[in-house]
């Protein structure tokens, strides 16, 4: 499978954004998709995931009630709601699927990452 993160930008604190991140390939049903960001200078962070059939989520604490992620399989996306942004969500984010049964965070449970998208968040 393929990934291809998209909607970022600029915002000003307080406003929201939706990300998509697209996949190419029969198999994106399969998998479990995460959202992970880096910001400069930092290390990879999740954000959140969603289980293959959307029965489940998973947020960090950062996020949570802030952010709400979605998938459509019949489009094989998955979208990321984020509101209430902060200058500290500025980072690049970037998806990736898994296989890992469970709530695993770690980057190293998760593959096929996709090129990121850039989130500004203005004080």
């Amino acid at each position: 499978v393929q990934l291809q993160a998209s909607g970022g930008g600029l915002v000003q604190a307080g406003g929201s954004l939706r990300l998509s991140c697209a996949a190419s390939g029969r198999t994106f049903r399969s998998y479990h998709v995460g959202w992970f960001r880096q910001a400069p200078g930092k290390e990879l962070e999740f954000v959140a995931r969603i289980r293959r059939d959307g029965s489940g989520t998973y947020y960090a604490d950062s996020v949570k009630g802030r952010f709400t992620i979605s998938r459509d399989n019949a489009k094989s996306a998955v979208y990321l709601q984020m509101n209430s942004l902060k200058p500290d969500d500025t980072a690049v984010y970037m998806c990736a699927v898994s296989t890992v049964v469970g709530t695993t965070t770690h980057p190293r449970d998760f593959h096929s990452w996709g090129q990121g998208t850039l989130v500004t968040v203005s004080s």
